[in-house]
């Protein structure tokens, strides 16, 4: 995916107010062995591109003054406080041969024909949508998907549960069996907590 950025020399908090009042954004690119760069993008075109979900879990393409500038990832971004518009946003470069870490989005299929939905009448609640995850650039999955075709009533998802795209590991440092990643509850309105409170009591064994 491929964005417009053009150089800038101007810096500070007087320069970054002029910029956004021209319709632009002020930006910076790092990392790599090269100096930090400091760019201004169109409001618009970085604001729509921000909507798009493959933006931020892409490696994306930096057209800089019209050239080819390298691959990047988005890092952050910084919005009005109460209006639509985009303050700030980085980018470091990426090293095709170093490993990335970022989070990705999951997405969740088939759970309204699942048994837990046709079967049980129950609502699945997806309690965690993105993973951090980390893999050389050319790993990097736009998402991963978690199949939900199989899950019964009362049945919850674990991250031991996700199967990982090659070459793509994530960096929860617990059990795995201690991240739900989706519940099916009993009825609607119910706590994620108590289907998880519930799910322990139930794994425990009885004195």
């Amino acid at each position: 995916m491929k964005f417009n950025a053009t150089s800038r020399s101007d810096k500070g908090t007087s320069a970054s107010r002029r910029l956004r009042h021209a319709g632009r954004v002020p930006g910076i690119v790092y990392g790599g062995n090269a100096d930090p760069v400091s760019i201004e993008l169109d409001h618009n075109e970085i604001f729509h591109a921000l909507r798009k979900e493959e933006f931020h879990a892409s490696i994306l393409d930096i057209q800089l003054d019209g050239k080819a500038g390298g691959q990047v990832l988005l890092r952050a971004v910084q919005w009005h406080p109460y209006k639509q518009q985009v303050q700030h946003v980085d980018f470091q470069r990426i090293d095709a041969s170093h490993s990335i870490t970022t989070k990705v989005p999951l997405h969740f299929i088939n759970g309204e024909t699942s048994p837990a939905v046709k079967l049980s009448g129950q609502i699945i609640s997806h309690v965690v949508t993105e993973l951090e995850v980390t893999c050389l650039p050319a790993n990097l999955p736009q998402f991963i998907q978690v199949d939900l075709a199989m899950l019964v009533g009362g049945a919850n998802v674990y991250l031991s549960d996700v199967t990982m795209p090659k070459g793509v590991v994530h960096t929860f440092k617990g059990p795995e069996n201690e991240l739900v990643l989706a519940a099916a509850l009993s009825k609607p309105g119910a706590d994620v907590a108590d289907a998880a409170a519930a799910d322990g009591e139930a794994e425990t064994p009885a004195e």
